[in-house]
């Protein structure tokens, strides 16, 4: 427990109190984060930035109104419950907006690795540099590295409130990525890999720069496709991408206001029988994890889809209300600097049993997609979309040759209603993740 911004968040809420308010809620956050870049075996950046600060949330006469400050002195304080007294003055009343109570018991979870602080910077300097020496080496094609980059940060939360809370978690995660081209005659194709994790142990920056050379130069040579209805297989990374085209319909907000394609299913089949969806903010090892979200409600594993039914909805305390339900403890913050809105925290598909290479194997002509464009144009009230794809072309199951230039469109319902298979090989990038999974049928055109 930080003592001084527990001292700080409670004279906050006391000061709330003492002057109007009906309940008060003081949340400080501070972070460290570094940042290297390195290009060409030199240092290109190196960036460290710190952040702190408290947002303090006052509830009168029904109506709630919130400020913050980045100076925690005791007149910034004073200054900042000052104003949110006064917003909550301009507000509309909502019975709605309530704070949480202590709960029993909040989950034990390991989110801080020791050794993330103890590495010094010329070792992780020397990281990223291995892994750009790592691209290089793999493949004579690769030409140009984009960047090579390792980051890592440290974050502690204090959540006090008047109805009890006292809360606190530190945790810290680190990561590595790179992004490089490859070049053959005419012909550039580009190529990434990453990692991010809660253990420093889990960085291999050697298989990172193999990954992201591999990814690049198994695509020269790409050939157009051709207009069909095929089988289409997507590797985790672009699984995950059509998976966040979910995410904002399985808010209980979305769904109260209409903007959820969801709405008025639960308990329907969504998806194919293949298909669980969770949210865990408990998971081990998650980037997302925490024992309480941003309002102090203990986190935990939510199912949303279980074989492919809609189970129910993610939830903060207002959305709860509202419903007459329990927050499922997704009230999140970016920071201090905003209130808690609901969003997912370690958001997957759930892995199946097969390998991904026995997936491909069943396939006697298809497409195995390793990079979509233009899923920010994506509806995300109907689910329609229309995007550019590139990948592998399958042949009597195995990975053929590169395909390019190819368009698959559809809607995200019928997609995820027509996969028939789900691989053993969840993979996160960041707060989402998924495996290789494979859609029966598809439109392509090329």
């Amino acid at each position: 427990m930080d003592v001084k911004c527990q001292s700080i968040a409670e004279n906050a809420v006391h000061k709330a109190l003492q002057t109007g308010a009906a309940m008060a809620e003081a949340y400080i956050s501070s972070s460290k984060d570094l940042e290297i870049e390195v290009r060409n075996d030199r240092v290109e950046t190196l960036k460290l930035a710190e952040d702190r600060g408290m947002g303090i949330r006052v509830f009168q006469d029904g109506k709630t109104g919130f400020a913050f400050t980045t100076d925690l002195g005791d007149t910034a304080v004073w200054d900042a419950v000052t104003q949110a007294l006064a917003n909550a003055r301009l507000a509309e009343p909502d019975p709605h907006r309530l704070l949480s109570c202590p709960a029993p018991s909040y989950p034990d979870l390991d989110l801080y690795d020791p050794s993330i602080r103890a590495t010094t910077v010329e070792d992780k300097i020397n990281m990223a540099r291995t892994m750009e020496s790592a691209a290089r080496a793999a493949d004579t094609r690769v030409s140009i590295i984009e960047s090579s980059a390792y980051q890592d940060g440290r974050a502690e939360v204090t959540l006090v409130n008047s109805q009890g809370l006292t809360l606190y978690y530190g945790g810290a995660y680190c990561g590595m990525y790179i992004t490089l081209v490859a070049g053959e005659g005419e012909d550039s194709q580009t190529g990434f890999a990453m990692k991010f994790s809660l253990r420093f142990a889990d960085l291999d920056p050697v298989a990172l720069g193999k990954q992201a050379a591999n990814r690049a130069t198994r695509m020269l040579g790409a050939k157009p496709g051709v207009t069909q209805q095929a089988p289409v297989v997507l590797e985790p990374y672009v699984a995950t991408g059509v998976l966040g085209l979910l995410a904002p319909s399985l808010s209980a907000e979305a769904m109260q206001k209409g903007r959820s394609l969801l709405a008025g299913k639960v308990g329907q089949q969504v998806a194919s029988e293949q298909i669980n969806i969770i949210d865990d903010g408990t998971l081990p090892g998650g980037i997302a994890s925490a024992p309480f979200d941003g309002e102090g409600v203990p986190t935990s594993r939510t199912v949303l889809v279980q074989n492919g039914r809609l189970q129910g909805f993610l939830h903060n305390i207002y959305t709860s209300a509202k419903d007459g339900v329990l927050s499922t403890g997704n009230g999140v913050r970016g920071s201090f600097k905003g209130t808690p809105e609901v969003g997912t925290t370690n958001f997957f598909i759930e892995p199946g049993r097969q390998t991904a290479e026995q997936i491909i194997s069943d396939i006697d002509s298809g497409l195995y997609v390793t990079e979509v464009m233009g899923l920010h144009t994506a509806n995300p009230i109907s689910g329609d979309f229309s995007l550019g794809a590139s990948g592998l072309w399958i042949e009597k199951g195995k990975l053929a040759y590169p395909v390019r230039g190819l368009a698959i469109a559809g809607n995200i319902m019928e997609m995820l209603g027509q996969v028939d298979a789900v691989g053993n090989d969840l993979e996160f990038f960041g707060g989402r993740g998924a495996p290789t999974i494979r859609v029966s049928h598809m439109s392509i055109s090329g």
